[in-house]
């Protein structure tokens, strides 16, 4: 099927896209990687009457860590580059070990971090790992810019709280206040597929004691699902084994799944409820024989 016919425009800065967006007055889409939005103009999904092409606007092409540990990744920053940042690692392996999950080779090459935020799908990766890190989003319009909370600026499925002639110009992940740990982890029928389930867990620990805790849940609900009392039993302790048994039983009842072609509710509850156990256990392991 062929997209309904639109206007294309191809702006050379971050002013003349939020123009096109005003003029475009809520009718406009905005082209990033297209990995999502190509196939829904293509199945008439999505029909803008006019399509605001980002890829020529150099300044929106970065990716990096700032000396107290702050990334920043432009809207253009994709997820191919992204894999092959070997700092990302060192500084944050929660958004490390997601990018090669996600998707496939293709798409990695030319989709984009801030736009899979913006997309807001409810099986979408970037969208829980970034909640689990307390990351935010920062637009920018005619009227300035403002930040948003990545629990703040998804809304539901495929909705985010972007004004028609806003444009979603960054991402960010705060510095970490203690040492970093954490995991990300995902059930795919097949290499490149939605998570039937998936979780990213972000840890700042000071010694062995957790001072902050991020548990994010994907493809169990309408929406990413923010595991906010699963991650708060954490917080203040130590883990152990009670700590991390009480985190997975909070993080799988907080779980919104329906059972479909990929399996029951009930299974997809006791993968997120596995699926925490294990980053956790994994955690806790290490942090044993690092005091060894």
């Amino acid at each position: 099927m062929y997209p309904s016919r639109f206007r294309y425009e191809a702006p050379r800065s971050v002013e003349e896209a939020i123009a096109f967006l005003h003029e475009g007055a809520g009718e406009a889409k905005v082209l990033a990687g297209g990995q999502s939005l190509v196939p829904l103009l293509k199945l008439r999904f999505a029909a803008p009457e006019l399509l605001v092409d980002i890829n020529n606007i150099p300044e929106l092409s970065y990716y990096r860590a700032e000396p107290d540990g702050t990334l920043r990744f432009g809207a253009l920053a994709r997820h191919g580059q992204l894999e092959r940042w070997a700092e990302l690692a060192a500084v944050q392996p929660v958004a490390a070990a997601a990018v090669p999950l996600i998707a496939d080779p293709i798409v990695r090459s030319r989709g984009t971090l801030v736009g899979s935020l913006c997309h807001a799908d409810p099986q979408g990766d970037w969208s829980a790992v970034v909640t689990a890190l307390g990351g935010y989003v920062i637009a920018q319009g005619l009227g300035g810019s403002r930040q948003i909370p990545i629990a703040d600026f998804v809304t539901g499925p495929f909705q985010n709280t972007l004004r028609y002639d806003e444009l979603a110009v960054e991402a960010v992940i705060p510095a970490a206040k203690g040492k970093v740990e954490g995991g990300f982890l995902k059930l795919e029928r097949r290499v490149g597929d939605f998570a039937t389930a998936g979780t990213a867990i972000g840890l700042e620990l000071d010694g062995a004691t957790v001072i902050r805790a991020g548990i994010a849940l994907t493809g169990v609900g309408s929406r990413t699902i923010n595991a906010v009392d699963a991650a708060s039993v954490l917080v203040g302790g130590t883990l152990d084994g009670a700590s991390v048994a009480r985190a997975a039983e909070l993080a799988a009842e907080v779980a919104e799944p329906g059972s479909d072609h990929r399996g029951s509710a009930a299974y997809k509850k006791h993968v997120i409820h596995t699926f925490v156990t294990r980053i956790l256990t994994r955690i806790a392991e290490t942090e044993e024989r690092s005091a060894a």
